[in-house]
Formats: C-alpha cells, sequence, structure tokens
C-alpha cells in the first residue's frame, strides 16, 4: 500500500523547511537509507534518506518550496506494481501561498464520509486517490472489490462504483470561530504600514528567509523574555600576544597558525572549570549546571551567523581548538553543519574585534546563560606596575549575563578568570 514520505523535523528546533533539491524523480526505484532529497533547515542545507523501501509514485512538494511544515506529506511511495496514478495529489493547502488562507472561500457541502464498517471497524486497504474519490461520490469502500496488489482498492474500483443512498442530513451546530494562529516572530509595524511609509521611495523588497526569520524570532525573544545586564573589562594583551607570536614561530613546520580568538576560547573554556555556576542555562523552570566547556563561537556567512559548539575546549590543546574552529568556520560558511554541531553549549562568544569595533553589546542567544562580547585591540596609554605611563595594547569585553542565571558578583569572577587567563597565556598550557 501507498505510504506517505513526510516532511522530516531534522533537528529539535525545526518547524519548518525548504524542499531544495530532489535527488530522486518519480519512478525511480527507492531503497532503505536511499537519499532521497536535499532539505534546507533555518540553519543548514541536510540530507534526507528514505526509511520504507518501494516506487517514487508522486511527489507532492515541488524543489524550491520554502516555509513546508514538519510533518506534511511531500511524496508519496508505493508498491512494486502498484499503478502510480494511485498516489495522492499534492494537497492544495500546502503549495498555496500564505496569504491565500486569508481569503474567504465559498466551497460547496462536503459529500458525506462513508460509513463505517459493520464487521466492528475491519480495516480498509485502499489508495489515498481511491479513498478521495469513494468520499467525493458518496462510495461505501467496504462495499468494493479492490483488485489492487493484495486485493487493495484503486482508482479503478471506485470510479466504476455506484453511490450508497446518503443519510439524511442531521443539523450540526456551526463550529465555534477558529482563533487565528499565533505569528512565528514579532513583527513590529504591519508591513502594510511600512510599504504605505516608502510607497514614493525606490526599494527592494527582500523575502525572509528560514535562517533570517529564525535569527529575527529568536533574537526578539531574547530582548524581550531574558533580563539582561553588562559587565565590561579590558584585558591588556602584550604578554598574549607575545606569547602567540613565539609558539606561531614553533608551530610553523606543523601549518599551525594560532589566532587571538583561538585563545580566548580556552580562556574561557578554563574559566567556566573555574567558576562551575557560571556554567549554566535557563531552562523554562529551572536552571541546568553543565560540567563540561561547550563553548558556542558566533561566525558570520551570508545572509545571518551561525554559532558552532567546541566541546570540550577546557580539554582541548590551542592547536586542537585551532583546527576545530577553521574547520567548523567553515562548513558554517557553505552550511554543511550538522546540527547537534551547532545547538548546546551554556556560554558564547562573539568577535567583531577583527572587523575594527571597539566595544559592543551582545544579545544572548537562548537558552545559554552569557555571551562575551570581544572588541579589537588597540594601543592605548596606560599606567604601567611601576606607576608610569606607558603604551599597551588593550581589549575591552561586554559580558552580557541572563541574571535569572547568573548574578552580578558570579558574572564578575567568572570575567575576572577569563582575563586572568589572558593575560598570563603560559598557564593555559598547564
Amino acid at each position: 500500500m501507498a505510504v506517505q514520505i513526510l516532511m522530516p523535523a531534522l533537528s529539535p528546533t525545526m518547524e519548518e523547511g525548504t524542499l531544495a533539491k530532489w535527488l530522486v524523480k518519480e519512478g525511480d526505484a527507492v531503497k532503505s537509507g536511499m537519499i532521497l532529497a536535499e532539505i534546507e533547515t533555518d540553519k543548514a542545507t541536510m540530507e534526507f534518506e528514505a526509511v520504507d523501501e518501494g516506487i517514487m509514485g508522486k511527489i507532492l512538494i515541488a524543489e524550491g518550496t520554502s516555509g513546508v511544515k514538519v510533518n506534511t506529506p511531500i511524496a508519496v511511495l508505493v508498491e512494486e506494481g502498484e499503478s502510480v496514478s494511485d498516489a495522492a495529489p499534492a494537497p492544495a493547502a500546502a503549495a498555496a501561498p500564505v496569504a491565500a488562507a486569508a481569503a474567504p472561500v465559498t466551497t460547496a457541502p462536503a459529500a458525506p464520509a462513508p460509513a463505517a464498517p459493520a464487521s466492528g471497524g475491519a480495516r480498509v486497504f485502499a489508495s489515498p486517490l481511491a479513498r478521495r474519490i469513494a468520499a467525493e461520490k458518496g462510495i461505501d469502500l467496504t462495499k468494493v472489490a479492490g483488485s489492487g496488489p493484495h486485493g487493495r482498492i484503486v482508482r479503478a474500483d471506485v470510479e466504476g462504483a455506484k453511490p450508497v443512498a446518503a443519510a439524511p442530513a442531521v443539523a450540526a451546530a456551526a463550529p465555534a470561530p477558529a482563533k487565528p494562529a499565533a505569528a512565528s516572530m514579532p513583527t513590529g509595524m504591519a508591513a502594510e504600514t511600512v510599504l504605505k511609509m516608502y510607497a514614493d521611495r525606490e526599494f527592494v523588497e527582500v523575502p525572509l528567509d528560514g535562517m533570517r526569520r529564525t535569527i529575527a524570532a529568536r533574537l526578539t525573544e531574547a530582548k524581550q523574555t531574558i533580563p539582561h545586564f553588562y559587565l565590561r573589562r579590558e584585558v591588556r594583551l602584550d604578554a598574549l600576544m607575545a606569547f602567540r607570536e613565539q609558539l606561531n614561530k614553533q608551530l610553523e613546520a606543523r601549518g599551525v597558525k594560532l589566532s587571538v580568538n583561538d585563545f580566548i576560547i580556552k580562556a574561557c573554556a578554563m574559566a567556566l572549570q573555574a567558576v562551575p555556576n557560571a556554567n549554566a542555562v535557563w531552562a523554562g523552570d529551572r536552571m541546568l549546571k553543565l560540567k563540561p566547556s561547550d563553548v558556542a563561537v558566533a561566525v558570520a556567512v551570508e545572509g545571518g551567523l551561525f554559532t558552532p559548539v567546541l566541546r570540550d575546549a577546557d580539554k582541548k590543546s590551542l592547536s586542537a581548538l585551532s583546527a576545530e574552529m577553521k574547520d567548523l568556520a567553515g562548513r558554517a560558511k557553505t552550511k554543511k553543519l550538522a546540527p547537534h554541531e551547532y545547538q548546546g553549549g551554556s556560554f558564547a562568544i562573539s568577535n567583531l574585534g577583527m572587523m575594527g569595533i571597539e566595544n559592543f553589546d551582545a544579545v544572548i542567544n537562548p537558552p545559554h546563560g552569557s555571551i562575551l562580547a570581544i572588541g579589537a585591540g588597540i594601543k592605548k596609554p596606560v599606567v604601567l606596575a611601576d606607576g608610569t605611563l606607558g603604551v599597551a595594547t588593550v581589549m575591552s569585553m561586554t559580558l552580557s549575563v541572563d541574571h535569572r542565571v547568573i548574578d552580578g558578583a558570579l558574572g564578575a569572577e567568572f570575567l575576572k578568570a577569563v582575563i586572568e587567563g589572558l593575560e598570563n597565556p603560559v598557564a593555559m598550557l598547564a
């Protein structure tokens, strides 16, 4: 019998996706484990494998269709020898634009559903198309003999069957008006209002893709629901820069070049172990205190950003962290990360220093308890240890903290531990 293939949930947070590319066509044989399609989630393009075997009877959702909800039928798999025409057609609602749903539609009364089998609910084997035709014509499928495989009822069996007499109609109470569906994200001013404001100006309208919608929804949620507060410190980088130069000379033969960001990741990972109460996330009605140092690092990509997670970062060498970060960042830019590579962690780093930004406040990525914003290292006049004036390379850091998870003193203790690691980089090798 026909099996509907549904839009899969390829990550725990996925609600809809884009069917980027079909790798099979109608009539192709399908085996379990075969790659059927490429599906774009809000963050990545992932391959979708077949679970069942059979023939690709009907493709319901065309390539390039976006906004396909999880568990929406996208194709129908039929058995060997079963007619491809018995596969169910694409639901009109799945292909219709969202705007069309708002328009009032007048439809003819639906035909009465076939009566339940008198035999106490014995299962009727029929193709989806046969069931639809039977419903439209008022045919009782329990009275129809199937000519398909294993006695399955197919389209030809119901097209020639006679409808049964309809039971007297019973007036049903009109259903209560459905509540409007909640918006997937806050929109602020209505689109129509904004369009009117700029009606006399030239512009290009840019539709939101899945990534941008997710960023908008999650960060709006973050600023509306997370009680942010901010802790600011400056760190002197001269010792770290000299140590980094020394290490890079020694690692040159291995093709390894450490960045300042690699040291920052390591210092933060060690600080999470030194101040374990800061290694926590908010979980709705409780906190989760993590034992490993799983550090997320923001990576800018076209149209948005990823936050790949370096797991157990405190246990890895600087060279291992550098290689892993380069790999994750490279695959992030091509949207080839798997969900487990960009979900999780308790803490994140956002570094805009390489772009010349001196300091900024980052928005916490829920459910993280904090995020560290890194600015550029800038040469500034400072008071040296002996009381004289000198010049040092100084970097500004701002820790955005979820007050539900981390209080001010705890956040200050954590930030102090990060700075101690950066200003004494040799200790990171211990």
